[in-house]
């Protein structure tokens, strides 16, 4: 484990910075502690995520809100039918006064939304997607770096299907996180009622710069030395390895293809986030349980059967968590 003070000392100052931030996203927005916490373990992570929700519940403001209170630059790309690669990485113009000239897109921002991604067809989702995986973006003859940190937020709206496309399964297993935004409570509601951004301007919240960009990059790189026994890398693997042994699930007959490796790098990663978030220098099996449905819901894809009888991936994680055993 951390052998030196000076590293348990940054494990509960970043705790703390982190206790401030979801505080002053509160004074924006009324409950979600659950997507804004998958929020900050994905940027600690350098991941990205993907969030399902119906409309109106605030995907967008969340992001405006998590990007205001750690000093980062923040853009939306709503994705459209018509939306062009070019419109979210830039093009190269010509003015016959000033010769060649580029023109960076939306994608150059430090916190970038992607509302709707869904709704843009497979060429531009493509074009978001390579930027997320590369950290960089190629313009005419020139390949330019997007500034760090750099994290990408996409929606999806589960309750249309005219007018858009499917992402491949394969682009999808990119994200490091799905999160689900769920309607909220009734006493939140009531209290939306009153602190909605529909009644006030954003600037009114007079929200504070917990973070910075730099302490971000810093936190990034910490969060690979908290430490992680060779009894949670076991975990870890064998979890993942449970979603592709059918045979041993109740639900497995539902199941047309496991996790893949990429969700072992997930679980690994996330849960080191988790850990240090929650103030511990150390991971632990209920630190891993913390981000397995974030890591595998989008990972675990269902059969025909599955999706007919509207198996939901979360039962089947349910019960993989209930059959591995905790070291």
């Amino acid at each position: 484990m951390f052998k030196k003070k000076h590293e348990l000392k940054e494990v509960k100052e970043y705790s703390k910075l982190f206790s401030e931030v979801r505080n002053e996203i509160s004074k924006v927005v009324v409950g979600q502690e659950k997507v804004i916490d998958g929020l900050l373990r994905a940027l600690v992570s350098r991941g990205h995520v993907i969030v399902e929700g119906v409309p109106g519940i605030a995907k967008t403001l969340v992001i405006m809100t998590l990007a205001s209170t750690t000093g980062c630059k923040f853009s939306r790309i709503q994705f459209t039918v018509d939306l062009l690669p070019t419109d979210i990485v830039g093009i190269t113009t010509y003015d016959k006064n000033k010769g060649f000239a580029t023109v960076k897109g939306p994608i150059f921002a430090n916190f970038v939304i992607a509302d709707e991604i869904n709704r843009a067809g497979p060429r531009t989702q493509s074009a978001l997607l390579e930027a997320m995986q590369e950290g960089k973006v190629t313009i005419g003859k020139t390949t330019y770096e997007i500034e760090k940190p750099f994290f990408v937020m996409a929606t999806q709206n589960p309750i249309e299907s005219e007018g858009v496309f499917r992402l491949p399964e394969a682009q999808i297993d990119r994200f490091l996180f799905k999160l689900n935004m769920i309607y909220p409570e009734r006493h939140e509601e009531k209290a939306i009622l009153n602190q909605n951004i529909t009644l006030k301007d954003f600037d009114d919240y007079i929200l504070k710069k917990i973070l910075s960009p730099k302490k971000i990059i810093e936190i990034q790189n910490f969060v690979h030395k908290i430490y992680l026994s060779k009894d949670i890398e076991d975990y870890i693997v064998s979890i993942v390895k449970a979603s592709r042994e059918k045979n041993k699930l109740k639900s497995g007959k539902y199941i047309e293809y496991g996790a893949s490796p990429r969700a072992s790098i997930g679980l690994f990663i996330a849960s080191k986030a988790d850990a240090l978030l929650r103030g511990n220098s150390y991971v632990t099996p209920q630190n891993v349980k913390n981000v397995a449905y974030e890591v595998l819901r989008h990972r675990i894809l269902l059969n025909y059967e599955g999706q007919a009888e509207n198996v939901k991936t979360d039962d089947i994680i349910k019960e993989i968590l209930a059959t591995v055993p905790i070291p």
